[in-house]
């Protein structure tokens, strides 16, 4: 690889009123490079990216593509100069089609008077092809998360960009996908397309990328080539510290309890899942596994009645749960936190403190229904020091703060009704070293104090290095459970999957 620049970025600064998001960052992107820009969340990446597309403009420093000075005002402008950018919170129209919402900017470009739907269907067909089998008439509103992605990838792809910045592309991928993704950005990097890759995922990093970027606190800490650094060595440089376990100690012998918190019985839905009987136990934490489509989402949301649930018998604490509504769950002490963290988890555009009372406002209430404000700050304030939340003001609201503090002030809204049960889907997806550390500390924390803790992720190391047992979902029923020392990615993915060991070996 040549030193053939296609960007670089020198003494990048920004500033928002008398917060300095960037200082003096430099950067710079060979041509067909893969190069990996890392950070926690807040260290200035995103920042960086939005002032390359244009989003945001600096406060000071120079940008320059094919060595020529440029002033980037806006994304269209950004697209003109060759700049691609697939944003990590999707951003697509769920009433329109496939097709339309990869050309949107072409068509609104279009002085045609009628739209040529079939001409437009064969040319997302083309594109989609690489990628995925999704069609190009489907409204994107009835797709899944991680086939939105795969369409805004596939959006990306259509422009003839130079330099493509991906940022977390895979968060809401399946392996499956994610290998065919990598496959598309090794082809593109061949064709002579430089890549910007920004993932919390080293051995997606280590896999993928040439070199790597590391950001913390806004300011620039070093650029390595991949083969010249250890992932321990990146995470250390990524929170300023040694970061030796990542995961807390889990149950020991004299810990466990046979006392279930909540048992499940027969669970049937009639469609996505069927016959499904687990307990989980007091003081510890219990995994689910599972393929995307697998039912697991499905199975805990029918528990918390936010699915609609045919057959089957629950009990919390002993007790018969009749399933009713989720404010009827709430009431109960079993409580939900989605995957998808912007959409359901909190309310990006109020406060943080409101945020953290929205399951339970009579708790912060004057008694005539109106919120007692003074209530509802102190009650925030407690819980947002006991997670050690990074915020301004607690009247601030929650889209001022980073993903892992975001979803921080998800898990205290769940806190602040006195839960027996949490339900944590995917619960540091997109969240940086540093906050899943913290997060998996406060779980443990939690399920030592009493509460049952159920974890679904699809990241198998997180399963296995936080949970207690995993219990493996494949199509709908339960594919078998592991502990100890089977606890393994190759026995998980088998169960997961379908596959036994002595299939493998024939």
């Amino acid at each position: 690889m040549t030193e053939n620049l296609v960007l670089e970025l020198t003494g990048i600064s920004k500033s928002f009123g008398v917060v300095k998001a960037l200082n003096k960052v430099d950067f710079n992107l060979r041509k067909g490079e893969v190069h990996a820009l890392a950070g926690e969340n807040g260290a200035g990446k995103s920042t960086l990216m939005n002032i390359v597309d244009g989003i945001l403009s600096p406060t000071e420093g120079e940008i320059r593509i094919d060595g020529e000075v440029v002033t980037i005002p806006s994304p269209a402008i950004g697209q003109k100069l060759g700049i691609g950018f697939v944003h990590q919170e999707i951003a697509l129209c769920p009433d329109a089609t496939v097709a339309e919402n990869i050309f949107m900017a072409a068509t609104n470009a279009s002085k045609r008077l009628l739209m040529n739907y079939s001409a437009l269907n064969r040319r997302a067909q083309d594109v989609l092809k690489r990628l995925c089998n999704i069609q190009p008439d489907t409204m994107v509103g009835t797709l899944s998360i991680s086939n939105q992605q795969l369409v805004e990838i596939a959006k990306a792809l259509t422009l003839d960009c130079k330099v493509l910045i991906l940022d977390e592309p895979t968060a809401a991928l399946t392996e499956n996908e994610a290998q065919t993704l990598f496959r598309i950005v090794r082809e593109l990097r061949d064709q002579g397309i430089s890549i910007i890759y920004i993932s919390h995922r080293m051995a997606e990093i280590f896999a993928l990328c040439d070199r790597i970027t590391v950001l913390r606190d806004g300011h620039y800490v070093s650029t390595d080539n991949v083969a010249d650094v250890t992932p321990e060595q990146v995470v250390n440089k990524l929170v300023g510290r040694d970061v030796s376990n990542l995961f807390p100690a889990k149950q020991k012998d004299e810990e466990k309890s046979e006392d279930c918190i909540l048992k499940v019985n027969g669970l049937n839905d009639g469609d996505r899942f069927t016959d499904i009987s687990f307990a989980l136990r007091k003081g510890e934490i219990l995994g689910f596994a599972g393929l995307i489509g697998a039912g697991r989402s499905e199975i805990v949301k029918a528990i918390c009645g936010l699915h609609p649930l045919k057959s089957g018998a629950i009990e919390v604490n002993g007790e018969a749960y009749d399933v009713r509504s989720y404010s009827h769950s709430i009431d109960r002490g079993v409580v939900y936190l989605s995957e998808d963290r912007k959409g359901e988890g909190v309310f990006l555009d109020m406060s943080i403190a409101a945020n953290i009372s929205a399951l339970r406002t009579e708790q912060v209430s004057n008694g005539v229904g109106l919120i007692n404000r003074r209530k509802e700050r102190v009650q925030a304030g407690k819980f947002a020091n006991q997670l050690n939340l990074k915020r301004g003001h607690i009247d601030d609201p929650v889209s001022s703060l980073s993903g892992g503090n975001q979803q921080k002030v998800a898990i205290a809204k769940m806190l602040s009704v006195n839960p027996h049960v949490i339900f944590m889907d995917e619960p540091t997806r997109g969240i940086d070293v540093g906050a899943k550390s913290e997060i998996h500390r406060l779980l443990r924390d939690l399920s030592r104090s009493g509460v049952g803790i159920l974890v679904i992720s699809s990241e198998l190391p997180e399963l296995i290095g936080l949970c207690d047992r995993v219990i493996a979902i494949c199509e709908g029923r339960i594919g078998g459970e592991v502990t100890g020392a089977d606890m393994t990615e190759e026995r998980i993915i088998q169960l997961a999957s379908g596959v036994s060991p002595e299939t493998i070996k024939q």
